[in-house]
């Protein structure tokens, strides 16, 4: 399942990530204001990250490992401390970045990929579904 995450919110969520906020007119003057509370930042990254997962292919990967296993707090942990660490590896990079590069830029950059997947799967399906 993927969940689509509008640029205006992650332009927003970049910016409370360096304490500043984004003026509406013009993009890319930075001010010093949070508007969230942690809890709202907090609720809100519960809930995209929650929806984003389920169903993927690290709760299926997870399913399986622990029906193999018959140790299911043990895939529990070891799973568990892998989405931390990529988590937290995340939460660095975007730090770094959001003292980097300018909020606008990160929007543009991260439709450019987006949008070179998308492609890229297009690529691949198109042919097999055009196929007799």
């Amino acid at each position: 399942m993927t969940l689509s995450f509008p640029s205006d919110r992650l332009s927003q969520c970049v910016s409370e990530s360096s304490g500043q906020s984004v003026a509406e007119e013009g993009g890319d003057d930075r001010q010093s204001s949070p508007t969230s509370s942690p809890w709202q930042v907090f609720g809100s990254t519960f809930i995209t990250i929650l929806l984003a997962e389920l169903g993927d292919k690290t709760q299926i990967t997870t399913l399986l490992m622990s029906a193999e296993s018959q140790r299911p707090w043990l895939v529990f942990l070891g799973a568990g401390s892998a989405l931390i660490t990529t988590s937290l590896l995340g939460v660095l990079v975007g730090r770094w970045l959001a003292h980097r590069v300018q909020p606008r830029t990160l929007n543009r950059a991260a439709g450019t990929v987006l949008v070179a997947i998308a492609l890229t799967l297009l690529w691949d399906v198109v042919p097999t579904l055009l196929a007799p």
